[in-house]
């Protein structure tokens, strides 16, 4: 196994239009390759960012005809490299759909899937409202795959303020975890660094937090700074406001260094 490698995450600001932003998707993800990338990641919601619940079932699609799964699979192929596709709106049924996030091998074909366990229900004020639950389905299976690296754990957006999950997926054996993301402006000032490294930190493990950014067709904004943080919870790139990437050097060693130094993973104890 090689310890050392190049990770990137993409940030973008989608828009109604799928075809658009998946080729904006692909253009960040071959200047990401061009500059390096062993594996790109992609935010939540890279196809389309749509409101109402009617919009966005009815933009949903099943997941062996989904466009931009089609079109990312091409690319995995195409630039040799691992991809991990954000998530995707996938059908499922005639109420609801999947937020599903894929990792793509680099001959196309699905490594692993994720489906969000926990759904954006929320209340922020000044009229700004979310209930992701009215039209999404909740997954229910934390879940880790293999890469060339180590082991990378999923999770989605919404999910960051669930420690215990990450903890699950570190104790199944992650070395790094993936955060795609799509945080409104006012939560991700208030609490997106802060959460981000504490998942790091605790587990000791590398964080990949690709994210939208920007005022999106739909009037909402979202806070960007797209983040790679390493085990010790230092960011070490931050993709500020703007579309774009980031790049930097992952080395797996220091995972092992920072569990070795705080051993946390192995002090857990039960309590009443």
């Amino acid at each position: 196994m090689t310890k050392t490698f190049k990770a990137a995450c993409i940030q973008v600001c989608a828009c109604r239009n799928m075809n658009k932003n998946i080729q904006t998707a692909i253009e960040l993800t071959k200047k990401a390759k061009n500059s390096g990338a062993d594996i790109v990641f992609m935010p939540e919601n890279v196809a389309m960012i749509e409101d109402g619940k009617d919009n966005i079932i009815s933009k949903a699609i099943e997941e062996d005809k989904h466009t931009a799964l089609i079109a990312f699979k091409e690319l995995a192929k195409e630039t040799a490299m691992w991809l991990h596709c954000g998530t995707l709106s996938i059908k499922a049924g005639k109420d609801k759909i999947i937020n599903r996030t894929y990792v793509l091998a680099p001959n196309g074909t699905v490594a692993a899937y994720y489906d969000k366990i926990h759904l954006f229900d929320v209340s922020l004020g000044n009229d700004e409202n979310y209930k992701e639950s009215e039209y999404c389905q909740h997954g229910s299976h934390a879940v880790t795959t293999d890469i060339p690296w180590g082991k990378l754990g999923l999770s989605i957006c919404y999910d960051l303020r669930f420690p215990h999950l990450y903890r699950t997926l570190a104790k199944s054996g992650a070395d790094f975890i993936a955060v795609p993301a799509a945080f409104t402006r006012p939560t991700g000032k208030a609490h997106w660094h802060v959460l981000l490294r504490a998942r790091a930190i605790e587990n000791g493990c590398y964080i990949f937090a690709p994210a939208q950014c920007g005022k999106h067709e739909t009037g909402r904004l979202t806070y960007g700074h797209s983040l790679i943080i390493n085990p010790w919870g230092e960011i070490i790139e931050d993709a500020g406001e703007n579309e774009g990437f980031i790049i930097a050097d992952i080395n797996l060693e220091k995972v092992t260094e920072a569990r070795n130094k705080i051993p946390a993973l192995k002090h857990d104890r039960d309590f009443v």
